[in-house]
């Protein structure tokens, strides 16, 4: 892979915060569920998560623009987010869960169009994994707003 410019590490640890916040918060929907079916899927969208994180932290060469271990952004959107599926959670609200994780699906995509949008310090092979993990976080969406809509 070509030399990381500045820009473009920034746009990585944009990344990877994104993921380590929905991490956490499908982390917590899973920790805090009742159901089963929801408990293996939130599971699921965890560690995807977590594998988008650190295939982005891999990238970046000498871990110059990486963020903290766990770093997230404990502030803005996602975290009102979070909250709000907390606060779901405790009512045992499965449709308040699903439309929260919709919610944060969209947030996260953002970051990552707001990235494909402004990529030409990007190289190719790089470009092509935030587009696979973006697909992947349409998918994952997708299922999201199914399940929030039969819910």
């Amino acid at each position: 892979m070509e030399t990381i410019t500045k820009k473009t590490g920034e746009q990585i640890k944009d990344l990877i915060i994104i993921n380590n916040d929905r991490y956490e918060g499908y982390k917590t929907a899973a920790e805090e569920t009742k159901n089963v079916e929801l408990k293996i899927l939130f599971t699921n969208y965890s560690i995807q998560s977590e594998q988008f994180s650190n295939e982005l932290q891999n990238l970046l060469p000498d871990h110059k623009y990486a963020p903290a271990p766990g770093e997230t952004k404990n502030s803005g959107k996602l975290y009102r987010i979070f909250m709000d599926m907390k606060a779901s959670l405790q009512n045992k609200d499965p449709k308040g869960i699903l439309s929260s994780c919709e919610f944060g699906e969209d947030e996260a995509k953002k970051v990552y169009d707001t990235i494909l949008e402004d990529r030409e310090e990007i190289d190719y092979n790089l470009l092509e994994i935030i587009r696979n993990q973006r697909f992947s976080l349409q998918n994952a969406h997708d299922k999201i707003k199914s399940l929030c809509d039969q819910a």
